[in-house]
């Protein structure tokens, strides 16, 4: 290679970086605007950002490419299911390997790749369990994307690439009919400003006039409506599921739930958001206007992992008369330690055995190694003191999505039979 192209590859590189950079400090901005600074933004500003990363990120291998860089294949299966992560990067001095937390053996420093004489920088983790992993490199202290893998996953203040290694017969993507996620748009009068969720639709969808339940899925702190379709494997594990005779076909409703930036109180607890308030006056009302849906109670499920957890018993204790399932994932009520407010407010709820009665399934399931097993207890003893029949199951795991998705696949399969 001459001097011309190592130049080019280099700047090629060093661009790609800065965009990558420059453009995830956008997307946290427009994400945390009013909505009357975005209606006063110049029109060509208002472009698709994400979609341009995506676009970037495809179009980088092929520039560095034609500029004579080697061929790179990342990430990789190898040998006793070993993945191989590789970044091409002749001319830095340090590139890590960071995780969403589901890696094993990975601590939160990352893990170091190692340099080729050839530029290009390897590491193998593993053995690794089938599933989806976040990920992302940071290259001389820089966060960066896989520039040669297309697989994206997008949390509430960034995005990760994503790795996935198959091996599960419920949520590898199987020969079966498939249902279809799609990007939904509406307005929060809430929040007075445009939001998204995304809504799983089933095989078959708007064939035959059918009016089918509805399943609203909640995701945890940190993440987006994007995560339970992506890392979470949400609309393969339906597919799965409704293939088998496991579960009924349903629309699943994956909101976002931040309102804005992830910020905790000096205690660790999450301070008090709109969000419940925008689900059962915004999110809600819209799916069931603009979806042929089932409106009774015995149709309605609700779950949600962590955050999305307590939000869950939020939502479903606020309004009982509506859910006959309600699922709750590695949390509980996070309060429930240090004060009973939450059981003084839901008083009313917790007392009433019609509203009590009517609950076909309260589950509850919560990792082992779970920084929250104490707050799960807590709350379901809250519960069954109360009169509620709880599922409660502790199992193998930690807080990760290794075991939310065995959660998800457990519950969807209980649900409205």
């Amino acid at each position: 290679m001459n001097s011309y192209n190592i130049s080019l590859t280099y700047l090629s590189k060093n661009l790609f970086l800065i965009f990558s950079s420059k453009l995830t400090q956008y997307l946290n901005l427009i994400s945390s605007e009013p909505a009357d600074k975005k209606s006063n933004r110049p029109h060509r500003f208002n472009f698709n950002a994400k979609a341009c990363l995506v676009a970037i990120i495809g179009l980088l291998p092929t520039l560095l490419q034609a500029q004579g860089a080697p061929s790179v294949k990342s990430p990789e299966m190898g040998q006793d299911n070993q993945l191989i992560f590789r970044l091409y990067a002749p001319q830095a001095e340090s590139v890590v390997l960071t995780s969403g937390g589901d890696f094993p053996h990975f601590t939160f420093s990352g893990l170091p790749l190692s340099k080729g004489s050839d530029g290009i920088w390897e590491v193998s983790v593993g053995p690794m369990d089938p599933g989806a992993y976040r990920y992302a490199f940071m290259v001389d202290g820089v966060r960066v994307l896989d520039p040669v893998s297309p697989e994206l996953s997008v949390s509430n203040e960034n995005a990760w690439s994503l790795a996935k290694v198959s091996g599960s017969s419920w949520m590898d993507t199987l020969d079966v009919p498939h249902g279809a996620v799609a990007k939904v748009t509406y307005n929060s009068s809430v929040l007075r400003r445009d939001r998204q969720m995304h809504v799983y639709t089933p095989p078959g969808f708007g064939r035959d006039g059918r009016r089918y339940p509805v399943f609203y899925l909640l995701h945890g702190a940190y993440d987006s409506d994007n995560s339970w379709s992506t890392v979470g494997r949400a609309g393969f594990i339906l597919d799965n599921l409704i293939a088998s005779g496991e579960a009924e076909p349903m629309i699943v409703v994956m909101p976002h739930g931040h309102t804005g930036p992830m910020i905790r109180n000096t205690d660790g607890t999450l301070p008090p958001t709109k969000f419940v308030e925008e689900f059962t006056t915004d999110i809600k009302p819209y799916i069931e206007t603009h979806y042929p849906i089932r409106l009774d109670r015995d149709s309605t499920a609700i779950a949600g992992l962590s955050m999305g957890g307590a939000q869950t018993m939020d939502i479903s204790f606020g309004n009982m008369e509506e859910y006959g399932y309600v699922g709750v994932f590695s949390s509980g009520i996070f309060s429930i330690n240090q004060n009973d407010s939450w059981y003084q407010a839901h008083t009313s709820v917790l007392n009433n055995s019609t509203l009590r009665d009517g609950l076909h399934l309260l589950w509850y399931g919560v990792g082992v190694d779970d920084f929250l097993i104490e707050t799960t207890r807590s709350s379901v003893k809250l519960l069954e003191d109360s009169g509620f029949a709880v599922e409660y199951e502790e199992t193998a795991g930690g807080h990760t999505w290794i075991v939310w998705r065995e959660y998800l696949h457990h519950f969807a399969s209980r649900l409205f039979k």
